[in-house]
């Protein structure tokens, strides 16, 4: 089973690392594992004033503080993952990387850095579920 493990470095991810990783009955072996990060956009006017040079550098350098524990993390549970940051709106983008990868399913936090919007989940919880046909495992 291909699985896209969406993350964000807040304390949801921290509990969803924790829960897959206590439940490797179900999600180890023959599953394929791939972490995302998703990083806003910085507004137009900064990426020109800056440079795309400087812009990649710092798009890479945020992605890597959220995904080089988690691939570590995971490595320590003998889970072999792939790693994949990309920019734009998070609950969207999540969303198109599950439908065009393919994956069979989508583990990510009920909350992350951006869940103000909402009570029970968090607005990008909501734009993944509301935008694609892939499942998705919550954890709260």
């Amino acid at each position: 089973m291909k699985i896209l493990l969406a993350v964000d470095g807040s304390s949801y991810t921290k509990k969803m690392l924790a829960y897959v990783t206590t439940h490797l009955e179900m999600f180890s072996g023959d599953n394929e594992f791939t972490v995302l990060t998703v990083q806003g956009a910085l507004p137009p006017r900064a990426r020109a004033a800056v440079g795309k040079e400087v812009v990649d550098q710092y798009y890479a350098e945020e992605a890597a503080k959220v995904l080089d524990p988690v691939v570590k993390f995971l490595g320590r549970h003998d889970l072999k993952v792939k790693s994949l940051s990309k920019v734009g709106n998070a609950g969207e983008t999540i969303a198109k990387t599950a439908e065009s990868g393919k994956f069979d399913m989508i583990i990510m936090g009920s909350r992350g850095h951006g869940a103000l919007g909402s009570l029970v989940m968090g607005s990008v919880a909501t734009r993944v579920l509301a935008n694609c046909q892939t499942p998705v495992l919550l954890v709260r």
